[in-house]
């Protein structure tokens, strides 16, 4: 009998690069990696384009051909650092099991500062004090810069959806009525199902986190207080777990 199945409709064929744009992405990759080394030298409100192309081997203009300004290179610098530090994440996160919640956890926080420590000037434009004049344009850095905090919170709610959630230790909280309408903005937008109070506790923790990290990374302990650096983050993280009830 003659077959019945449908003939499968053939992959559209992926575009090859041209050498123009190849040599386009090339070279606005290497103007990031310069200007990544020169934020570490000199601090983002410091950033050049004219040393960036003295670099590059080029004159000026040539560079204004691939970067209008220092604040399209700044925002190249933080779409590319928020991108490695979710890549980071996600490489740590991804090897343990699904339903690990607390693992991930640990691994995600864990990930976050030995990025922030092994790339501080990168750590310092994202978390660190705003560039003078600058306004980083959200449609370009929100999706990057939100993937930590999104992998962390779907790590919460997943865990609460397997019931893998303890109630946390004390009274209840109440949640005023004003945040709880933003929380119920962000509930639906990220289609959770853990409860608000929960959500609360997930900022508090995502907050922590980074305020432990940025704590170690610009000094803030002082040269003299914990040797064990590590050891103190780790029983940090234990600490933040018990608060959204993680074993």
């Amino acid at each position: 009998m003659p077959s019945t199945a449908k003939p499968q409709a053939a992959k559209p064929e992926s575009k090859v690069p041209t050498p123009r744009e190849r040599a386009r992405a090339q070279t606005i990759a290497d103007i990031v990696r310069i200007g990544r080394s020169h934020l570490a030298l000199h601090g983002a409100a410091a950033l050049s384009l004219r040393a960036v192309a003295r670099d590059l081997g080029v004159v000026s203009s040539a560079v204004y051909r691939y970067v209008e300004n220092r604040d399209e290179l700044l925002t190249l610098l933080l779409v590319d650092a928020y991108n490695e530090l979710g890549d980071a994440v996600d490489a740590a996160v991804d090897v343990l099991p699904e339903g690990d919640f607390t693992g991930r956890f640990h691994a995600l926080g864990h990930a976050v500062r030995n990025w922030a420590l092994r790339e501080p000037a990168c750590y310092a434009l994202l978390f660190g004090s705003p560039v003078p004049g600058y306004r980083a344009p959200g449609e370009l850095t929100t999706v990057p810069g939100t993937r930590v905090v999104y992998r962390m919170v779907r790590n919460f709610d997943a865990a609460y959806r397997a019931g893998a959630l303890a109630a946390p230790a004390g009274p209840a909280v109440v949640v005023p009525g004003t945040l709880s309408r933003d929380l119920a903005a962000i509930r639906s937008g990220l289609g959770l199902e853990v409860p608000e109070e929960l959500v609360t506790r997930g900022v508090l923790i995502w907050t922590s986190v980074f305020g432990a990290v940025s704590f170690e990374v610009f000094g803030q302990y002082g040269a003299d207080t914990f040797a064990a650096r590590e050891e103190l983050f780790a029983h940090q993280l234990g600490l933040l777990a018990g608060i959204i009830g993680l074993a």
